[in-house]
């Protein structure tokens, strides 16, 4: 059933789970994640980047991915994942997504908050949810244990307390992508997770929490970020990591074979990810 986060957000604060958000690209990534949702009866958020329309237009992506929630059994809700730019995150919305997320992280507090403002009052207006970043979540900015000193000192590297009240106050955003220690793409080593800051976060704000940069980041602070405050973790390089490493050489002349061993390699990776993150109470 296609549903919006609001309500997979209540349930997984309440009882302290994370819901996984794999980014799709094609259909067959689409249709095996909710096939692996479906079969362990647990929710999913299907996650279309801006970034992937090189490889499906906004409008291949919403119909791919409409065509699988509306059919699904357990609630499915499909998300517009870092939309850039206004004018994209609206007509996400005039098409039927039904959470989006407005990232200009990168940019100005102040300008943050314009676009994230912006895009609230047009998406509640239509029934969809909004989903913002504070802290800007980078790529290759890798925390280690090497370099965690040094960058505690850059106030940008995490979320701030203070400014997270006043951004989701002046914004009325729904969901919070906070920068706790990930980073999006491969890692070389394992990131060093600021589970305070966490804790704080999650004491101080009345929105759900957003973990970008879930691939790589270790089982460990994955599972302890999904139970001690995180509702959302993305994940997406993890995913075609193991759709590579399925293939064998012999498979490249049977295109349809290489395709099967990809989707269940996929498929394996998201069952374990719903229960590292305890997603739904599955087991």
């Amino acid at each position: 059933m296609l549903v919006t986060t609001k309500e997979m957000f209540a349930d997984s604060r309440k009882k302290g789970y994370a819901i996984v958000a794999p980014d799709y690209w094609d259909n067959n990534s689409c249709r095996t994640y909710v096939e692996t949702a479906e079969r362990l009866n647990v929710p999913v958020i299907l996650s279309f980047a801006q970034a992937h329309s090189d490889m499906l237009s906004l409008e291949e992506a919403y119909e791919i991915g409409k065509f699988y929630a509306e059919r699904a059994k357990t609630p499915v809700a499909l998300h517009l994942d870092h939309g850039l730019d206004v004018e994209t995150v609206k007509k996400a919305v005039d098409m039927g997504y039904t959470s989006v997320m407005i990232d200009a992280s990168a940019q100005p507090y102040e300008v943050n908050v314009a676009r994230t403002k912006e895009v609230c009052e047009y998406a509640h207006a239509h029934g969809v949810v909004v989903e913002a970043e504070l802290g800007h979540v980078g790529s290759g900015d890798v925390i280690t244990s090497e370099n965690m000193e040094a960058l505690h000192e850059d106030k940008n590297i995490y979320t701030e307390v203070e400014m997270a009240k006043r951004f989701v106050e002046e914004t009325g955003v729904d969901s919070l992508a906070v920068s706790i220690g990930t980073s999006h793409g491969l890692y070389k080593g394992t990131p060093v997770i600021d589970f305070e800051r966490l804790h704080e976060l999650r004491e101080a704000l009345p929105v759900p929490l957003v973990l970008h940069g879930g691939s790589g980041s270790g089982d460990d602070n994955l599972e302890r970020c999904a139970t001690e405050g995180i509702s959302k973790i993305n994940v997406f390089t993890d995913f075609t990591v193991e759709a590579i490493k399925s293939s064998k050489s012999e498979d490249y002349i049977n295109w349809y074979k290489l395709l099967k061993d990809a989707n269940n390699a996929i498929a394996a990776k998201l069952e374990y990810y719903f229960k590292l993150f305890h997603t739904g109470t599955v087991e």
